[in-house]
């Protein structure tokens, strides 16, 4: 693997692969974090003498073009942080690209438009990623990959791209590597984990790889509805995966086994619909009524939660506990995130909905010890799965 640190970039195009993908509505971006996440790379290298050619997506537009996802308040944006220009193009490919690539001084960037745009970013098709992959690789000299929340697809300027030029992985990418492996060689212990979100789909593989690896999980979000439901009780409108009830219970069965202190809601804060000014009235978890539906953890639940959290030496949240968007169905998620701050060890939140949820809240990422970028890598990595592009990367 190619240290960055000795990558001679000087007087060089770099191709670097940034994950860039805030939430933006409206042309206004809500959470900058990851674009902050992406100065020390750019710094670095720009310090270092080179020119850059940035590449990055914005959600998930499959290939066809969409004002609403443009790069273009990111170019902004970035522009702001850093102080200077930033060159914005509105293509991703062809010869003006390849000109305006070409032209760039040192110390210049151009910014690229969402790369998913282009649906040969996406491809199943090793070969079409292949041909886009050449595209881009002749726009630089060098390769650097720092978009950790993309580094679990095989895509074709994460995975083919760095395969043609000399290449090293950014800052970024590297200090995600480094907390992962905290995370899962020999964690400080007790080790605890929180996971929310939506469903438990997405977070069934991590729950059971996990299971063999904690000592305590505390399970909240909406996805919490399916753990209830595999117990037998009511949840009334929550949200819920039917097809899932049989392989939570195994999950619920495995914890036992493995002497694992997995922690379910007791009280429940619902409402008749999922609306920021429906009126909150807090339940047990054994009596959701049918008209209702579940949209934070209750009090008692939050403070069970955040009491087991401080007896930990390591901890890994991912996933709100409930709907933080709306006030009255916040407090679960800002008691959890009250206490990583008091966590006196290792403290990961991971990525996505977490990060944004703790800067919405009023919480700053030097509350915590590692606000992480990539929500779904990092849940990928922990469930033991081989990302395409740290293994590009070399680093895996």
């Amino acid at each position: 693997m190619q240290d960055l640190e000795t990558f001679d970039v000087a007087g060089k195009r770099v191709f670097l692969r940034c994950d860039l993908n805030v939430p933006v509505k409206n042309r206004q971006i809500s959470d900058d974090g990851r674009i902050r996440a992406s100065l020390p790379t750019i710094n670095f290298l720009l310090e270092k003498g080179a020119s850059l050619v940035i590449a990055a997506h914005l959600g998930r537009p499959k290939g066809e073009i969409k004002a609403e996802l443009s790069l273009a308040p990111v170019a902004k944006r970035l522009g702001e942080l850093l102080g200077r220009e930033i060159i914005f193009i509105s293509q991703i490919s062809g010869p003006e690209v390849l000109v305006k690539a070409r032209a760039l001084k040192c110390g210049e960037i151009l910014l690229l438009e969402n790369i998913r745009f282009n649906a040969l970013e996406t491809s199943k098709d090793d070969t079409e990623r292949q041909i886009f992959a050449k595209e881009l690789a002749a726009y630089a000299d060098l390769y650097v990959g720092d978009g950790f929340g993309a580094v679990h697809r095989k895509h074709a300027s994460v995975f083919e791209l760095p395969k043609l030029l000399p290449h090293a992985a950014g800052k970024l990418i590297a200090a995600e590597v480094e907390v992962l492996k905290k995370l899962t060689q020999e964690p400080a212990r007790p080790y605890g984990v929180i996971l929310g979100g939506a469903k438990v789909s997405d977070k069934i593989g991590v729950i059971s790889n996990l299971l063999g690896k904690v000592d305590v999980m505390a399970i909240g979000g909406a996805m919490v509805f399916t753990f209830l439901a595999a117990q037998g009780k009511e949840i009334g409108k929550s949200l819920v995966e039917i097809d899932l009830i049989d392989a939570v219970k195994e999950l619920i069965e495995k914890a036992a086994k493995n002497g694992v202190q997995l922690l379910l809601p007791t009280d429940i804060v619902v409402a008749k619909a999922f609306a920021v000014d429906s009126p909150a009235t807090l339940v047990s978890a054994d009596a959701i009524a049918a008209d209702q539906i579940g949209l934070d953890i209750g009090p008692q639940s939050a403070k069970a939660f955040a009491e087991a959290i401080l007896k930990c030496k390591t901890v890994f949240w991912n996933g709100p506990m409930g709907v933080f968007e709306f006030p009255a169905f916040a407090a679960g998620t800002k008691t959890i995130a009250q206490a990583l701050t008091k966590v006196s060890g290792l403290c990961v939140v991971g990525g996505g909905d977490s990060a944004a949820a703790v800067r919405a809240l009023g919480f700053s990422d030097s509350d915590f010890g590692y606000i992480s970028t990539g929500g779904g890598a990092s849940l990928e990595y922990l469930e033991g799965k081989e990302l395409p592009g740290l293994k590009a990367l070399d680093l895996i």
